[in-house]
């Protein structure tokens, strides 16, 4: 499996060459506000036998900033999505298999789409007082989400999986019990709305935005027109 994931990494980042000059200096840029109070760490659908090798580099990135000191904390995001299994209790449950303190661990089961696992990580690091907060995930979404970030003016940094520093990971591949992390009730996504519909999630048009998170008067009032506001 260490292999196969040598070689799918290798192949990822290579064909994505064109991210890794801005994805390293972001990375070097970010790097020198640390230590961050905690990351967000987005979610991958978990099949109920073996973590795909996007929630592998995912969660072994978190560990390796954690264990280096570029973070205190680390938030999991992401719900029962396309999947029965929670995909936070999923990475939680590695993550702490791979030596990961419980105590510094917390969760947000709202996300479905990538740019809900930016802001609702945020709304969940603001209730335990994190003030100083990254994005830590693969160069692929944090290329994505980062327009995000940047239109809203997110107090979020970006700390981007850089290939020399994932090279360099003991890729142990833990064992789990996933049946505490199963959906009760569960209808994916796929069911529950159409194409449309995950469209506009995927573009954070179903986000429901505190007015406190929203700086620019033009959003206040388009949110608040589309009852998307909590004031």
């Amino acid at each position: 499996m260490n292999k196969l994931f040598i070689v799918i990494l290798s192949f990822l980042l290579t064909g994505c060459s064109l991210f890794q000059p801005s994805m390293q200096k972001t990375f070097e840029s970010s790097i020198e506000n640390a230590p961050y109070d905690a990351i967000i760490v987005p979610g991958v659908p978990y099949n109920g036998s073996s973590w795909s090798t996007t929630m592998k580099m995912r969660i072994h990135w978190s560990k390796y900033l954690y264990e280096n000191g570029i973070t205190k904390n680390i938030i999991y995001s992401g719900g029962a999505v396309y999947t029965n299994y929670y995909e936070y209790k999923v990475m939680k449950l590695y993550g702490i298999e791979l030596g990961i303190p419980d105590s510094v661990i917390f969760i947000d089961s709202l996300a479905e789409h990538s740019v809900e696992n930016v802001y609702y990580g945020f709304l969940e690091s603001k209730k335990y007082g994190f003030s100083n907060i990254a994005l830590a995930t693969d160069i692929f979404q944090a290329k994505n989400v980062r327009k995000f970030i940047d239109k809203h003016e997110l107090p979020i940094a970006i700390l981007p999986a850089v290939f020399d520093s994932l090279m360099t990971l003991d890729r142990y591949e833990p064992l789990i019990k996933p049946e505490s992390t199963k959906s009760v009730i569960f209808i994916s996504i796929e069911d529950r709305e159409n194409l449309f519909q995950r469209l506009k999630g995927t573009l954070g048009r179903q986000i429901i935005w505190n007015i406190e998170d929203v700086n620019n008067t033009r959003y206040q009032n388009k949110f608040r027109r589309q009852g998307r506001l909590i004031e």
